[in-house]
């Protein structure tokens, strides 16, 4: 019910209880007449319109307090409406299992600005399947998307994967990574590119090469949401055509995937913000150029 002037006229008198005039400015809140951080009227000017007295305001304005809809309440002042609750705060999910949503989520924004630093593109690459797929169903579509990665350079040594053997197929151990770091980046690009000429996107993929193994790994969505997830170093063994391969490595899909949200507080505003400094740093300062071959 919404409440107003001539409501109070055509009442013939009634009294407008107070569960009536919260459910008048409840509805003005849903509706965004009032939006969250707007000053209600004073108590005495919402007594006059709604024709009651003072106390029936007050009772209104304690049971939209209660409901969380309103803040400031008590403190001689008009209330405000409340901002709403943050999202509630989900618990870290596998690399594989987390990092699709979120992706899908940044890409329904028209400026998309992805940046990555991360031992491969392997966990990207699935992750990025499901916004594609709502591209090219056109559920979303951004103008612009720029992409940049921060790979380790084929010319170091790395701290992971190593041979697990005192440097016995240590050649075989880096050539197999350096493989997939070629293959899964050039996937990535080719898929993302693609979309210029499937949908007129503005799209922009680069890679820079670092000095050194990075011992987790980092996508920024947007400067607006900072993903951080450990490397978990395990020894295991793989087939290949000369062999087993006994190495230790990372299983960066299944790491947990911590999400730091600018929205969510300035505790988390400020990871996500000293997130984009540190990686842009990198970008500019001590990383080098990367082309990426087969």
């Amino acid at each position: 019910m919404v409440v107003t002037q001539e409501n109070v006229a055509a009442s013939g008198g009634r009294r407008i209880t107070p569960q009536e005039i919260a459910d008048a400015l409840r509805e003005r809140i849903r509706t965004g007449v009032l939006r969250p951080g707007d000053r209600l009227p004073t108590q005495a000017e919402l007594a006059e319109e709604f024709g009651v007295e003072r106390g029936a305001v007050r009772q209104a304005l304690r049971t939209l307090r209660e409901e969380r809809l309103l803040s400031n309440v008590s403190k001689g002042s008009p209330p405000r409406v409340a901002e709403p609750p943050r999202p509630a705060r989900e618990d870290p999910q596998p690399t594989m299992v987390a990092l699709a949503p979120r992706l899908s989520e940044a890409f329904s924004a028209p400026q998309v600005r992805i940046d990555a630093v991360c031992l491969t593109a392997q966990s990207l690459i699935p992750a990025l399947g499901e916004p594609l797929r709502l591209i090219h169903e056109g559920r979303i579509r951004p103008e612009r998307i720029d992409v940049r990665v921060l790979l380790p350079s084929r010319d170091i040594d790395l701290a992971f994967p190593v041979s697990a053997d005192a440097g016995s197929d240590a050649a075989a151990v880096h050539q197999r990574w350096l493989g997939m770091r070629n293959a899964q980046g050039q996937v990535l690009q080719y898929n993302l590119q693609a979309l210029r000429g499937t949908h007129g996107i503005d799209v922009h993929v680069s890679f820079r090469a670092l000095p050194f193994t990075p011992p987790a790994k980092l996508y920024l969505l947007n400067g607006t949401e900072a993903l951080y997830a450990y490397y978990m170093i395990t020894r295991r063994a793989e087939p290949t055509d000369g062999g087993m391969l006994e190495m230790y490595d990372a299983l960066g899909s299944e790491s947990l995937l911590f999400s730091f949200e600018e929205r969510a507080g300035q505790r988390d505003a400020a990871f996500v913000a000293q997130s984009q400094k540190w990686f842009d740093a990198l970008w500019e300062t001590i990383s080098s150029d990367l082309t990426l071959s087969w």
